[in-house]
């Protein structure tokens, strides 16, 4: 990657942004001239550096890197100090909600990463949402986890959504039913950026548009 690319690769979103204090965030896009037509794990060993590179401009490079194992279910990891954490993704899980000063991942190619920022309780959530898991509550267990694990009130949650695939692309509105879910839930502060992956080739992978020959975005989210 040129130096003058890399600010260009990492999207921000503006709620977020105004929680500079409590946390860091990014979103990274579609990394130019990386051969992604291959499978999944292969894909992700050739955007490492990217992503790598990535965490470093956020200053997270040196924090501990946590990312799920994304099996398109419901199950949501619960990250203390307590937890021993493995040298790959966690297994089995779909979300990764922490009080600690870990640096959370989470691989999208279509469906959404759901970010959660408690700013009174320090605590954040990053979550994939497919259809699947979407549909067996992925984003409220995220939500009840933060609650029952770190004492977190729903109602001073925010939630951010990703650029994701939208209608008429996909048979569902996506976003709309984690907003509905997350409402839910008792979340009030609920944000979606209204990007639709499959309609920009240019900066989003998307895997239906690209009939999964295609590579994965990255969402991170830390604690300051």
């Amino acid at each position: 990657m040129r130096p003058d690319m890399d600010a260009a690769l990492i999207e921000h979103f503006p709620i977020l942004a105004t929680y500079t204090k409590t946390v860091v965030h990014g979103f990274v896009r579609r990394v130019p001239d990386i051969d992604v037509v291959a499978d999944r794990a292969t894909v992700l060993e050739r955007l490492e550096a990217a992503h790598r590179l990535a965490r470093r401009m956020l200053a997270l490079e040196r924090r501990p890197f946590i990312t799920a194992e994304q099996v398109h279910g419901a199950e949501v990891a619960v990250v203390d100090a307590e937890t021993t954490l493995p040298p790959g993704p966690l297994r089995g899980v779909d979300a990764l909600v922490t009080d600690q000063h870990h640096c959370l991942g989470i691989h999208v190619a279509d469906c959404a990463a759901v970010y959660l920022v408690d700013p009174l309780r320090h605590v954040v959530g990053l979550v994939h949402a497919g259809r699947k898991g979407a549909e067996k509550g992925i984003v409220a267990n995220s939500i009840q986890a933060m609650k029952h694990s770190f004492g977190c009130n729903p109602a001073d949650v925010i939630l951010q959504i990703s650029p994701c695939i939208r209608v008429p692309a996909f048979e569902i509105d996506l976003a709309a039913l984690i907003l509905e879910q997350a409402k839910s839930a008792g979340v009030t502060k609920v944000h979606d950026c209204g990007t639709d992956t499959h309609a920009d080739a240019g900066r989003y992978y998307s895997y239906r548009r690209d009939l999964g020959q295609t590579g994965r975005m990255l969402a991170l989210l830390a604690l300051r």
